[in-house]
């Protein structure tokens, strides 16, 4: 399953120009602009899916660096400050990964 089967494609490629330039994403932005944060729970949880690259159940901070990739395989890896921040936001445990829950909190939210 592919992201462009919950996202439109067009609402992904303009959440992707809008943080192009390093040290420019702000998740809560991103997800409003590729329409993530309109999404059922249920979508919420189906895109946390495929963004766990290794079926962890979890996003670890390597997954992060390559967030955007997952949207669109050019688009540029996040930078070490990016990718922090990111995990910060969302890791509400503390565990140094994001779970589908702390996932979906974050996204909805």
């Amino acid at each position: 399953m592919s992201l462009s089967s919950v996202l439109s494609a067009d609402a992904i490629e303009s959440a992707i120009k809008d943080c192009q330039a390093p040290d420019s994403f702000n998740h809560k932005k991103f997800f409003q602009l590729c329409g993530l944060t309109k999404k059922s729970p249920q979508e919420v949880k189906t895109v946390f899916g495929i963004l766990d690259n290794d079926g962890s159940g979890y996003i670890e901070e390597e997954e992060l660096k390559f967030f955007l990739q997952r949207f669109s395989p050019g688009a540029r890896v996040l930078t070490d400050k990016e990718t922090k921040a990111f995990l910060s936001a969302a890791d509400d445990d503390n565990d140094g990964k994001i779970g589908a829950e702390e996932f979906q909190a974050m996204v909805l939210s």
